[in-house]
């Protein structure tokens, strides 16, 4: 299997890149040991992986991913998926695709993986016998990819960051994944959202800059094509043209509050009304998707075990019920008026820089409750960009109403952040030191090391 994944034999000369990537492999098999052995030999993860690596692999060993997991069934399979990558807006752009990177990889040895924006694999193309390796591994049409759901890996971590990257072998937390190498580059809509992944996966020869340099090309060339079709179906027609600014002219009606532990709140003409949690979930989804989103999409969106059609249309249903039938359209469900979010507002005030409104926003996590994939993504995105501004931010003021808040209490990294904020006469100085010591002994590392790494 190795040798049908890497497409050939390895090369006979050992180049510069060659012996790096044989260091790079060398430190992430000490890294893996360490990570069996857990405990305060987590700290030893920092002089032995890249820091994007290390990253994602504290966020993997916080989510309780086990790195010998085993290949499971499931997944989207047969006709659902079929449905759903036949729907998913990616599926125009697949000839671009074949002509850009299919064509040349399967000749090549290597195989092609294009995932949703989620890290649910679409299609895997190449030769057939690379394609059969790669599904003994986890590479298989319908798979989650994402770093939720098997941690480190390039697919995972574009989906996660939004950015281009490479991960070789060892570098993936899951061990069955150790005999590829990824190069992965996102594409996204005219409007800046991710749509999906592109990636090359094989051998050592993937793990060069020209093979990344290659997707990210082609992942380029395919959000050109998406701007000539918007722009071609911006001058469709007057009636195009006319529905557009009426939607536009539509005011806003609906209000959105999801953050924080209390009830989800729909705000209606002025009037608050609470929301359960299956509408809340479907109303915030809808929301951050305003292009609409298909019966199919929106179930993998709530429910990792694939809901069913019908229940969707009865949970839209009941929804309609209480925001009202035209707010809500179909095929795909989509808002027909904006519903203002809380999310949005905090985004906004990210955005700007204004990181005390920020704070003042986030009354707690997105619908802390919820465990459905696409509420998860939002909740851990906002979470990450809001502890992330805190700690550069570097103002006393923000640091103290971030560390006196739940999320903040026991973050390590950002109590550090404050105490160097203040002086170390003062007594307040003491007090963060004695919290400090208190967080390295709860959890029998240095705190500060650990957190200093990831959320």
């Amino acid at each position: 299997m190795v040798s049908n994944l890497a497409g050939g034999r390895p090369p006979r000369q050992v180049t510069e890149s060659g012996a790096q990537l044989g260091a790079l492999e060398s430190y992430a098999a000490q890294a893996h040991g360490f990570l069996s052995a857990g405990g305060e030999q987590l700290t030893q993860l920092a002089g032995l992986l890249r820091p994007l690596v290390l990253e994602s692999w504290l966020r993997s060993v916080r989510g309780g991913i086990d790195p010998a997991d085993v290949l499971d069934g499931r997944g989207l399979r047969g006709a659902d998926l079929a449905r759903y990558r036949d729907a998913h807006p990616l599926a125009v752009l697949m000839p671009l695709v074949d002509k850009l990177l299919v064509q040349d990889a399967a000749r090549a040895g290597l195989i092609v993986t294009v995932a949703d924006q989620f890290g649910r694999v679409l299609s895997v193309h190449g030769h057939p016998e690379q394609v059969a390796a790669a599904a003994e591994i986890g590479l298989r049409e319908g798979d989650d990819l994402s770093e939720r759901r098997i941690g480190t890996n390039a697919v995972g971590l574009v989906v996660r960051t939004g950015r281009a990257t490479w991960i070789h072998g060892p570098e993936h937390f899951l061990h069955r994944m150790h005999q590829i190498t990824g190069a992965a580059a996102p594409v996204h809509e005219p409007d800046g959202r991710l749509i999906g992944v592109l990636m090359i996966a094989g051998g050592m020869r993937v793990a060069k800059p020209e093979i990344l340099a290659l997707v990210k090309a082609a992942a380029t060339a395919a959000e050109m094509d998406l701007v000539l079709r918007a722009m071609r179906a911006g001058n469709g027609g007057a009636s195009t043209r006319t529905d557009r600014a009426d939607a536009a002219a539509e005011p806003a009606r609906l209000g959105l509050e999801v953050l924080g532990l209390g009830q989800p709140q729909l705000s209606v003409a002025g009037e608050r009304v609470s929301l359960s949690q299956r509408h809340a979930e479907i109303l915030l989804l809808l929301a951050e998707h305003p292009e609409g989103l298909g019966a199919d999409h929106l179930a993998l969106l709530l429910d990792d075990t694939d809901l069913d059609n019908g229940t969707i249309r009865a949970a839209m249903s009941r929804l309609r019920a209480v925001v009202g039938a035209a707010a809500v359209g179909s095929r795909p469900y989509r808002l027909r008026v904006h519903v203002a979010t809380d999310v949005e507002a905090l985004r906004a005030a990210l955005d700007s820089g204004d990181i005390e409104s920020a704070l003042r926003l986030y009354a707690g996590p997105v619908l802390p409750r919820s465990s459905a994939p696409g509420i998860c993504d939002i909740r851990d995105e906002l979470r990450v960009r809001l502890r992330t501004a805190v700690l550069a931010s570097a103002d006393p003021g923000v640091l103290r109403r971030w560390t006196a808040g739940p999320e903040g209490r026991d973050d390590a990294a950002a109590w550090a952040a404050y105490r160097a904020t203040v002086d170390r006469d003062s007594p307040l100085y003491a007090q963060i030191e004695a919290k400090i010591r208190v967080l390295d002994r709860r959890l029998g590392a240095d705190a500060t090391q650990m957190q200093r790494f990831g959320s």
